[in-house]
């Protein structure tokens, strides 16, 4: 009896129309396959990748937040990018066409003659959409 039931207002229970608005960390966790710690610790690498907080500190993730843990998952433990080469991929491609972009090739390119044909490609594309 004396205890307080949440209502539906708060931002962590906000509905979008898909699912959650708001994800804590321990969901985040166990949808993401990464420990809490470890999300923490990528926050103090990777500043843009910081939750927006509850009033009661609480970090509270998106679905994009999500999105980007899981492509700096991906960078780290299967392209195995280390954190510094990991934030120059993502500084590089730009955080927007990183993550609307799944197709892309996010392994750097072992021969410098494929580094520049896609570099070549890329920038005749870019002529291209220019003229």
């Amino acid at each position: 009896m004396g205890g307080k039931l949440r209502g539906k207002s708060t931002p962590a229970a906000a509905d979008d129309g898909e699912g959650k608005r708001y994800y804590r960390i321990g969901e985040v966790s166990k949808i993401t396959g990464i420990e809490a710690y470890v999300l923490r610790y990528w926050e103090s690498q990777f500043r843009w990748m910081a939750p927006t907080k509850s009033r009661s500190q609480q970090r509270l993730y998106r679905k994009r937040d999500i999105e980007i843990i899981q492509l700096i998952k991906r960078l780290l433990y299967e392209e195995r990018f280390t954190i510094a080469g990991a934030k120059r991929k993502l500084q590089e491609l730009g955080m927007g066409r990183a993550l609307d972009a799944p197709q892309l090739d996010l392994a750097l390119e072992t021969d410098p003659r494929q580094q520049l044909r896609r570099i070549r490609e890329a920038l005749q594309e870019v002529r291209t959409a220019l003229a």
